[in-house]
């Protein structure tokens, strides 16, 4: 059932995204693992289309955010206003009441209004002048950033890098896939006239089955040496949460059943681990110096721990 809605929508979501096939299923993963995703490429490589065309195939409310230096709290969550021809408060929903929220170029805003979404992206609800609501079901954050320009943007915080499921670049197309993107974008927009595949209610009832997805102890023990690694890699400075533990664990689980599997193979781990860790960890100076990327540290990490086998 799982393996049928993601092929649905991952043709769906072909119908607009030329050739970034792994990309759409890495998003895929984190709407089934209820988790955000934090996108982050050079502008024009498709990340805000990408957000639009997978909230319109889920059939999900979706909203924008532009986030720049004088967004404040209130224009994310909302605020309460005085109507005078009521002549009482109202309170007027701010973006982050949506099913998808796309937080574009986050780091362009003030801490201030980027620790606006940590209660949404952890609890699933926010609170406005004291008063606390909940946030529609399923709930994910895709945001965006450009790694390359720093001029007038604000580091992302750990607590709020920590809160991102997973970490996805996009990168660029082959030369024959931008081709095809100039002759499916040379009259019409494909976006414009893509429909649902599938619904809200099903997304939700098929991010619990994917819970329950089996994870055998030996692979549940390996999701927990690899995190756990992070915190002694001598590469590294400081390691990744027990959050992150839970996030490999859930994406792994997510990725099997989006394969038609209904148990986790050590592969899912071990491709996952990437996406999942990198953003979490600070490799020490000396390792940035030699030119020495959090991916590749990761990716010697797990390549030193035993893979476990079958029996």
């Amino acid at each position: 059932m799982i393996a049928e809605v993601a092929t649905r929508v991952r043709d769906n979501v072909k119908r607009v995204i030329v050739g970034k096939d792994n990309i759409i299923d890495l998003i895929m993963v984190a709407v089934f693992s209820e988790g955000h995703v934090l996108l982050e490429d050079v502008p024009g490589t498709g990340k805000t289309t990408l957000a639009k065309a997978m909230a319109t195939s889920l059939g999900c409310t979706f909203r924008r955010i532009q986030f720049t230096p004088d967004l404040l709290p209130s224009d994310v969550t909302g605020v309460n206003y005085f109507n005078q021809k009521n002549q009482a408060f109202e309170f007027r929903p701010g973006p982050l009441l949506s099913q998808v929220v796309l937080a574009d170029e986050i780091n362009r805003a003030t801490p201030r209004t980027q620790s606006a979404l940590l209660e949404g992206m952890q609890e699933r609800q926010m609170t406005v002048d004291g008063e606390t609501l909940p946030l529609p079901r399923p709930f994910v954050v895709l945001a965006t950033q450009n790694p390359i320009e720093l001029e007038g943007t604000f580091p992302l915080p750990e607590a709020q890098l920590d809160r991102f499921l997973m970490r996805v670049m996009i990168g660029y197309p082959t030369e024959e896939q931008e081709n095809e993107i100039l002759v499916r974008f040379r009259i019409d927009d494909p976006l414009d006239t893509l429909e649902a595949v599938t619904d809200p209610q099903a997304v939700s009832d098929l991010i619990a089955q994917v819970r329950r997805v089996h994870v055998a102890e030996a692979i549940q023990n390996y999701v927990v040496t690899i995190v756990r690694g992070t915190r002694t890699f001598e590469e590294i400075e400081l390691g990744a949460s027990p959050r992150a533990a839970l996030a490999l664990y859930r994406t792994a689980q997510a990725r099997a059943a989006i394969a038609g599997r209904d148990f986790v193979l050590p592969d899912d781990v071990k491709y996952l681990a990437p996406y999942v860790l990198t953003h979490r960890i600070h490799i020490d100076p000396q390792t940035r110096l030699r030119g020495r990327r959090a991916e590749d540290v990761i990716s010697d990490l797990v390549n030193t721990i035993p893979v476990p086998v079958e029996q």
